[in-house]
């Protein structure tokens, strides 16, 4: 990548785990209330009620995740995902103002979702040492909204 450690948040973890869809903060999609971005982003996928009702009742993002790749895909996902999470992610940051600050306190640094379960779609694989980064990309984008 080249960044100097300094400018660049790798990892949402510890200090930064707030930056994770994982962390709890209730979004809403079609009029329903999720737990976390994680639940209600997987629960996008999938038009039939029962199975977002499954998704948005699961205990954890880890098992909404789980259920997320078993739901029937909607036909337009690969179209309407990245719109979707910067709606979801946007919720977030917006609704809750400790999140909004603490983002907005990442300054410009760049935001790095990596990771090392090879999500190198919305994050970076830290193993394979490649990634599109879209959940990082996300963030800074609402980021530089909010500031």
């Amino acid at each position: 990548m080249g960044r100097l450690q300094n400018q660049m948040i790798e990892e949402f973890k510890g200090e930064y785990n707030f930056l994770s869809n994982f962390w709890t903060a209730e979004v809403t999609l079609d009029g329903q209330e999720y737990k976390t971005v994680e639940h209600a982003y997987q629960a996008a996928k999938t038009f039939i009620p029962s199975e977002r009702r499954e998704v948005r009742e699961a205990s954890s993002p880890g098992k909404a995740k789980k259920l997320g790749r078993k739901v029937t895909l909607r036909s337009d996902w690969s179209e309407v995902r990245i719109q979707i999470m910067t709606d979801l992610v946007r919720q977030k940051f917006t609704k809750y103002y400790n999140l909004k600050l603490s983002l907005i306190a990442t300054g410009d640094k760049y935001l790095q979702e990596g990771n090392y379960w090879g999500d190198s779609y919305w994050g970076y694989d830290l193993k394979l040492n490649r990634g599109e980064n879209n959940l990082g990309k996300i963030l800074m984008k609402i980021r530089k909204e909010l500031q």
